[in-house]
């Protein structure tokens, strides 16, 4: 008897697959990396859509709200992902995530949480979340019942909501003001949508918050010049940046990272406009966007 074929584009056989099993390692390999190739295309079809994000988070942001990323499973991980990294790359804690089953889940297999769309709400009222905020949620094929009980709670607090799916039939675009659908068409293995459509995901996660901190003016040009640094490696990039914007040498540069507290915007204000600390912090706290002030400083 035929199978009929699932609404859900992950759960759908992909023909380029059949008979996996019988395959050697070097075909299995080219089936991936072939499939691969639909991803980036998938996602540049849906730039408009992404940048409409973009922009109600930078909203959100300015108006002391946050983006939050709400999701389960590997859709969820990957949120976390995201957010995690833009502390340090960043230096800000504007990006949330929350993960159904969070900490558990972040490690171990924990996907029946994903069926309390109650647990959602409880999980969100935890961090606070307010209309302020910007909600993402984030699910592959679109139904995660946790993810849709989020995003519907979140509308009606009055809040914004985004959807990201990789499902042209999903349910979570009825709660969302914006919906962000790279299609990328059945994974090799059915049902496994940690393959393309977590890749997908993944691309959009990155261009969302890279965006958005960029246009927050937390990067100067194409470099972190809000970089924490927590250990040896951006000690050593970001006294880099500093001797190259500020004409210093790399023992000059450290020292003053140090006296300037261990902030590199700071810390560049300082060296070019020769003032203390305090003052120079003043200058950043006025400013509208830091890199907006820097590349003021980087005029004198």
């Amino acid at each position: 008897m035929k199978r009929k074929p699932s609404e859900r584009i992950t759960e759908q056989t992909n023909t380029a697959s059949v008979s996996f099993d019988t395959k050697s390692t070097r075909e299995i390999l080219g089936i991936i990396n072939h499939e691969d190739q639909r991803v980036a295309p998938a996602v540049r079809r849906t730039l408009p859509q992404i940048a409409r994000a973009v922009d109600m988070a930078v909203e959100a942001i300015r108006n002391g709200g946050r983006l939050v990323y709400l999701g389960a499973g590997t859709s969820g991980r990957l949120g976390v992902l995201d957010a995690s990294e833009c502390v340090p790359t960043y230096g800000t804690d504007r990006v949330v995530a929350v993960l159904a089953g969070a900490p558990a889940s972040l490690t171990l297999s924990v996907e029946e949480v994903e069926d309390d769309p109650r647990q959602a709400v409880r999980d969100l009222k935890k961090i606070s979340f307010t209309r302020r905020d910007l909600l993402v949620g984030i699910s592959a094929g679109g139904g995660a019942p946790y993810v849709l009980g989020g995003m519907r709670w979140a509308r009606e607090l009055g809040a914004k909501v985004v959807a990201l799916t990789c499902n042209p039939k999903a349910a979570l675009k009825r709660l969302a003001q914006v919906s962000i659908i790279p299609v990328v068409g059945p994974e090799v293995i059915a049902g496994s949508s940690r393959m393309k459509a977590g890749t997908a995901q993944k691309l959009v996660l990155n261009m969302l918050s890279t965006a958005t901190m960029v246009r927050l003016g937390r990067v100067l040009s194409n470099r972190m010049i809000n970089v924490q640094l927590t250990n040896a490696k951006l000690w050593k990039r970001a006294a880099g940046m500093l001797s190259e914007f500020a004409g210093l040498t790399e023992a000059e540069a450290v020292q003053i990272l140090k006296d300037s507290g261990r902030s590199l915007p700071v810390a560049l204000i300082m060296a070019r406009l020769k003032i203390p600390r305090k003052e120079a912090a003043r200058r950043l706290r006025e400013a509208t966007s830091v890199a907006g002030a820097l590349r003021e400083a980087l005029k004198d």
